[in-house]
């Protein structure tokens, strides 16, 4: 009799004690992006949005989230190694990859493999092209293109306009196409177009080609940090026009030893602003600032903050815990995120079938430090 008992009381503590241990497994969270090199103002960026995220998400008790991070150094095949790392930590979805070619390199293989994939910043139509597994938190290249061209022009911004755009830059490049094409077909006269490729440090010749054709208007759909040498040459040779930019710059004003002065006027496309007074804006600056040491959050790091929301959500939509393989929970979310909508610190989601987001951008002026809303 007391082995019986001994035995029913064994089970009766089991039953208790599995759902516990259940619960407690935590949803493994990849954060893969550049966090040192010469892209580690943008990984940083999204490491501590995700971090932000997953600290009010753990807060509120329930399903904890692990975040496990990855150094890729804006480079493909380390960004690989990243991801194998990843994976073999137990990952089961992933934040990232922060920049556009590194994405294309792991989107590839997250496809053959079944790793659901939502990237904060990647913004190349490239990325998720025949990828059913793969989803972006930003809008799309094409996008930062025609938008800016037809801003211009509906608005007379520019007569005469340059670009200045990173060749070797997949992001770079496809926005510069798009912005072309559309700036043919609206009749903006393209009247200098220069190039240079990573790691360049002297932007004297394009930016002296722009001012010698007479250009009111330059476009720089390039990152910041290119375009802060850009800022500095013009400044040196007393150029001063309407300088345009688009996601990738947002940022610059964090940037180290950069003059906030040399980006006075500079207009540029983003969905988020540090300097939004909305509660949940506000509530999220002051916490990122703590995480990051005292850095300002620019629209990575709120992409990446509301990536992990949105995985968050998905993953309790569909009943996804700590347990769930890898591509099984794959298949869970594409289920998700092909039919649920999502409001976050950078707008409202939906995802159409190719895995593009819907948002659109706002155009921000840079005055005093701050951005304005374009207009106001």
């Amino acid at each position: 009799m007391k082995k019986l008992f001994a035995f029913a009381l064994a089970a009766i503590m089991l039953l208790a004690v599995t759902p516990v241990l259940a619960e407690d497994a935590p949803l493994k969270i990849a954060v893969i992006g550049p966090f040192t090199g010469p892209a580690a103002n943008y990984g940083l960026a999204c490491q501590y949005g995700a971090q932000v995220a997953a600290d009010e998400i753990n807060a509120k008790g329930g399903m904890q989230i692990e975040l496990i991070f990855g150094d890729d150094e804006h480079d493909p095949d380390k960004s690989i190694n990243a991801y194998n790392y990843a994976l073999d930590q137990g990952a089961q979805m992933i934040d990232g990859t922060t920049t556009t070619s590194p994405c294309l390199a792991v989107s590839a293989k997250a496809y053959e493999e079944r790793v659901f994939m939502l990237t904060p910043s990647a913004s190349s139509d490239l990325v998720v092209a025949d990828k059913d597994n793969m989803y972006q938190v930003c809008f799309q290249d094409p996008q930062m293109g025609y938008i800016p061209a037809d801003m211009i022009a509906e608005n007379n911004m520019g007569s005469k306009i340059a670009i200045i755009y990173n060749i070797s830059d997949d992001y770079s490049t496809g926005i510069y196409d798009a912005f072309k094409a559309e700036a043919e077909k609206v009749g903006l006269e393209i009247v200098s177009v220069t190039t240079f490729t990573e790691g360049d440090t002297d932007y004297k010749t394009q930016v002296d080609k722009a001012m010698e054709a007479g250009a009111d208007l330059v476009f720089l759909p390039i990152y910041y940090t290119p375009a802060s040498m850009i800022l500095r040459a013009a400044k040196d040779i007393g150029y001063a026009p309407v300088f345009f930019g688009v996601d990738g710059m947002d940022g610059i004003l964090a940037l180290e030893n950069f003059d906030p002065a040399l980006a006075e006027g500079v207009i540029l496309l983003t969905p988020f602003s540090a300097f939004d007074t909305d509660e949940a804006v506000v509530n999220f600056v002051e916490k990122y600032t703590v995480v990051s040491g005292g850095v300002v959050p620019n629209q990575f790091g709120a992409d990446s903050y509301d990536a992990i929301y949105a995985l968050y959500q998905a993953c309790l939509n569909a009943g996804i815990t700590g347990d769930t393989p890898v591509e099984e929970a794959c298949e869970m979310l594409i289920e998700q995120f092909s039919t649920m909508e999502y409001t976050g610190l950078t707008g409202t989601m939906r995802w159409d079938e190719t895995g593009a987001v819907n948002k659109l951008p706002a155009a921000y002026v840079i005055k005093d430090g701050a951005y304005v809303p374009l207009g106001e």
